[in-house]
């Protein structure tokens, strides 16, 4: 391929230089840096009373269930023992409810309560205004690009399962 087809392939001379000259175990670290920075302001704006991994594993609950404490050692990238002691947590705490496998008792179900779907709620709800009162501070150019890395980010996480 010569470089005027690549130019022409990437729209212009310019943007062929950039994509073959980004640095991307460089971008790479930016990206994990910027997302773990914005990640942890989002978990301390406010306690919640629960920790973030709870919150997290709360919102697989949600999102996934009702599911067994297998399926979300799964999902969590987390091994059966972090579970066990998760699943314990959020019962005790009235978050989610644990019900027997009506085919096989050693197997038991999990599902969000009322007051799990709530605090979920309201730490999203917390959340989104922190970040829309940060969002009030960009360009509408700015808001454009975070908008479409927004949907990078997104496939970049996709499970590949």
């Amino acid at each position: 391929m010569t470089l005027v087809s690549i130019a022409n392939y990437y729209g212009s001379m310019k943007d062929a230089t950039i994509s073959r000259t980004v640095d991307l175990q460089g971008l790479a670290a930016h990206l994990r840096i910027s997302v773990f920075r914005t990640s942890r302001r989002l978990r301390y704006q406010g306690d919640a009373g629960v920790s973030p991994t709870l919150l997290a594993a709360l919102a697989t609950i949600e999102r996934h269930g009702p599911m067994t404490p297998g399926a979300l050692a799964a999902h969590e990238h987390i091994r059966k023992p972090t579970t066990t002691r998760i699943v314990g947590s959020l019962t005790e705490l009235g978050m989610i409810e644990r019900t027997p496998d009506p085919l096989d008792g050693r197997v038991a179900w999990v599902q969000i309560t009322g007051t799990g779907r709530k605090l979920l709620q309201r730490v999203r709800r917390r959340n989104d205004a922190f970040l829309s009162d940060r969002l009030k501070r960009l360009s509408p150019d700015e808001i454009d690009t975070l908008s479409r890395a927004a949907e990078l980010l997104d496939r970049l996480t996709e499970d590949d399962r």
